[in-house]
C-alpha cells in the first residue's frame, strides 16, 4: 500500500453515501490516517470503520472554518496523516479553496483526492444516462440562489433555456420555486423530473414526476434536504441508439 505525506492535508471525496463508492485511493489514505475532520451527517458514518482504532475522528458538523483550521494543523504539527472527509465528490460545492487558503497560512499543502459525485449516484439509482443520442447531450450541475448567491447570468431560469439534462443541488427545500423557474425558462410542464433522496444509501428514496407534479410529491414525502433534483428529457421514454456499436462506425473511437 501506497504512503502519504504527513506534512500536508488531504481532502478526500467520500462517495455519495454507499461505502464502497467511495475510490481505493480514499478508502487507503482513510485507512491510515491519524486524524480525520468528516462533514458531518453528510458523510455516512460506515466509512469511518475503515479507520484506525486509534485514529481521532472530529464531527466538523458544529465547527466553523477556524475551528476545523486549527485541528488539520494542530494535527499537522504533531506529525499525524491528517484527513478532511468531504461529501461525495469534493470538485462540487466543496469549500476547498477557502480551507486550502486558511492552511497556506500556516505554511501548510494540501492534495485533493477526487471522489464519486452524488449526480452520478443518483443516475446509477435510476438506471438512467444524462445523454442520451439525439436527445440530450449536455448537463448543466447547478443550484438555487440561497444563502450562496448564484450569478445572474447561471439563474435556474437562463439555464432551463437550453432544456437540456440537469442535475441541481442544494435546492429541494424550495423545489416550488425552482419548478417555477424551470416552466418560466423555457421547459414544457411534461418535462419529466426526478428526486434522488439519498442516493446509494440504505434509506435512498426516488420520486418521479414531471413539473407539474414534483413539487407536490416531494412536499408529500416530506423530502427537504440531501437530495437532488433531476430535469430533462433523458428521463423520459425516447431514445435512439448511438453509433459507437454500430456495425458501418469506425472502431478509432471506442
Amino acid at each position: 500500500m501506497a504512503t502519504y505525506d504527513p506534512s500536508m492535508v488531504y481532502f478526500v471525496g467520500a462517495g455519495p453515501g454507499d461505502p464502497e463508492l467511495i475510490t481505493l485511493k480514499g478508502y487507503n489514505i482513510l485507512s491510515q490516517a491519524d486524524v480525520v475532520i468528516y462533514a458531518g451527517s453528510l458523510i455516512n458514518k460506515e466509512l469511518l470503520n475503515y479507520c484506525k482504532p486509534e485514529a481521532e475522528c472530529h464531527d466538523s458538523a458544529y465547527l466553523h472554518l477556524d475551528q476545523i483550521t486549527e485541528l488539520m494543523v494542530s494535527g499537522i504539527k504533531a506529525g499525524k496523516l491528517v484527513v478532511r472527509l468531504q461529501t461525495g465528490d469534493l470538485s462540487l460545492y466543496g469549500s476547498i479553496r477557502e480551507q486550502g487558503e486558511e492552511l497556506g497560512k500556516h505554511g501548510i499543502g494540501f492534495r485533493s483526492v477526487a471522489g464519486v459525485s452524488s449526480f452520478l449516484g443518483a443516475a446509477s439509482e435510476l438506471g438512467v444516462e444524462y445523454t442520451v443520442p439525439e436527445v440530450s447531450q449536455s448537463l448543466v450541475i447547478t443550484r438555487m440562489a440561497g444563502r450562496t448567491p448564484t450569478p445572474e447570468l447561471e439563474s435556474i431560469e437562463r439555464f432551463a433555456a437550453h432544456q437540456t439534462s440537469m442535475a441541481i443541488f442544494l435546492s429541494v427545500q424550495g423545489i416550488e420555486s425552482v419548478v417555477k423557474q424551470l416552466l418560466k425558462g423555457g421547459y414544457p410542464q411534461e418535462t419529466p423530473a426526478a428526486v434522488v433522496y439519498k442516493a446509494t444509501w440504505d434509506d435512498c428514496q426516488i420520486i418521479r414526476g414531471d413539473l407539474t407534479n414534483i413539487a407536490e410529491q416531494v412536499n408529500a414525502a416530506g423530502i427537504n434536504k440531501t437530495a437532488l433534483i433531476l430535469v430533462g428529457r433523458f428521463l423520459g421514454e425516447e431514445y435512439h441508439y448511438s453509433k459507437l456499436y454500430d456495425a458501418e462506425f469506425s472502431h478509432e473511437y471506442r
